[in-house]
Parts: C-alpha cells; structure tokens; sequence
C-alpha cells in the first residue's frame, strides 16, 4: 500500500502574550478518497490518507454493502493526481447486490447522508440492539474516554481530528483511529475491530465527536449497545438510540457524565454485570 502523509507543517502567526510572533504548527492532511466497487465510484470522502484498508472495511460494513469482512476478496489502494482511489473486490454476490442497488454519495467532511436519494434513506431503519447483554460500569465508562484521549498521536500533533475507540469490559480499547471526519473515524474503527475479530456486540462505541444520528446508526448496525461521546448528542440521535435499544451516553467530563438512553446498562459494580452469573 502507498504511504501517505497525514501531516504537513505550515507557517503561522500566532498571538502570544499580547504579541505577534512567527512559528510553525503541524496540520492534518485533508485528501479526497473514493471507494470503487467492480470498477465504478461509489462514494467520495474527504479524509484522512491513514487506515484506508480499515476504512474500506468499516464504510462497506456500515452502508450495507457487506456483513462481514470475509465478503471482501481484496483491497487496493491506488494513488491518483488528486487524491486516492481504494478499490474494492466483492465477492459475487455482494458485487451483484450492490449493482442492484445503484446508490451513489458524495460524502464531504461532516456529512455521512450527502448524496442519499430519498428522505426514507435518511432516516433509514437502524437494526435493534436491545437483547444486547453487554453492561459497563461507571468507572469503566470514565476510563474508556480517559484512555481514549490518551492514545490520539494525530489529534495531539495537530489538535483538528476526531478520534473513535473500541473499548471491551477487562481488556480496554483494542482499535482506535482518527480522522478529520467524525463519520470516517468510526467507519476506520469499524474495518479495524471486525478485522482483528471483535464483534460489535463485545464492547462500546467510543468517540470525541458530537453523537449524530448516523453515528448512532453506524454503532447500531455493527451491533455494538453503547455509543460514547466527549461532545453532546443530537435530539435526532437521542430518539434513534431509544428506538434501537442502545445505551448512549454524553458529555463525559472526568468522573462526569450524562445517560441519554439506556440507563439500566450502567452498573455501579462491575461484578453486577449481566451473564456473569
């Protein structure tokens, strides 16, 4: 696979102590990147030049495409003038599903239902992940975002990237990614976690971003019950994660937080889990 920068380093001017003074900062790279099915673009994003092999699996897995990584024959990442083409091979029924389909998005940063064709594809039904057994305790809850923040190299070089971290009960985050784009970041952790052979029913959703509607969606449909998030959530997102059984929780601030949905999944004992016996 090509190696792509993700940062660059620019001149500034900055403000500091009431003066003016010249430096030098690190910011993000910020790349066109199309997903290619069976030769024909299926979606353009801008994002982050990392992960992409990730990012291929998760968009495929969180649009639909695929429900499980095995469904892709192959991945290349090809290099063009002005950004990047990842093509993708599906095995044959997948490939002819999609072409059935006849979906195109053109997503840009911030915006995971630009190019959809219908409102009933926005506000598409999200799958139920109410039968979940999966409970976290506060503590872990709080340890989750804390070991999130610390394990974003990106995001401390450039402070301008969203993190998102798969976080399981005894072992703690097993993926995180980052990119300039809240939805790519999941979709990066999605490839990521399914790919090292963590189902989404084992753990939670943990982002920096704000919780939007999709970004509710995107955790339902991998079946994780918890969505985490430093940032607030949507009224949209409240509403679609109570339809779908799923435990979201906001604004956690140290030892702080709050529970939009789902609150019977947070124990104050982690020997209370549910299944463990």
């Amino acid at each position: 696979m090509p190696d792509f920068a993700t940062t660059i380093k620019v001149a500034e001017t900055a403000r500091r102590n009431g003066r003016l003074t010249g430096g030098e900062r690190f910011v993000p790279e910020e790349t066109p990147v199309a997903f290619s099915y069976a030769g024909s673009t299926h979606a353009v994003m801008m994002a982050t030049p990392a992960d992409l092999e990730d990012f291929a699996v998760g968009f495929s897995l969180t649009e639909g495409i695929i429900t499980d990584p095995a469904e892709i024959e192959a991945v290349e990442v090809v290099a063009e003038d002005k950004g990047i083409d990842v093509q993708v091979r599906l095995a044959d029924a997948q490939n002819d599903a999609l072409t059935a389909r006849r979906r195109h998005m053109a997503g840009p940063v911030g915006c995971g239902l630009c190019g959809i064709e219908s409102i009933e594809q926005a506000v598409r039904l999200t799958p139920s992940v109410r039968s979940s057994p999966l409970t976290l305790s506060e503590e872990e809850i709080v340890e989750a975002v804390h070991l999130l923040n610390g394990q974003q190299p990106l995001h401390m070089a450039t402070r301008a990237v969203h993190g998102a971290g798969f976080f399981v009960p005894g072992i703690g985050l097993v993926a995180v990614r980052e990119d300039v784009g809240r939805h790519n970041a999941l979709d990066k952790l999605v490839g990521a976690a399914r790919r090292a052979g963590h189902a989404g029913e084992t753990g939670a959703v943990v982002v920096t971003s704000r919780v939007s509607v999709e970004m509710v969606q995107k955790t339902a449909i991998v079946g994780s019950p918890f969505i985490i998030a430093i940032s607030a959530p949507t009224a949209l997102a409240i509403r679609t994660a109570e339809e779908a059984g799923m435990t979201l929780i906001a604004l956690v601030r140290g030892e702080e937080f709050e529970i939009f949905t789902g609150a019977e999944r947070v124990v104050s004992n982690p020997e209370r889990r549910i299944g463990n016996g």
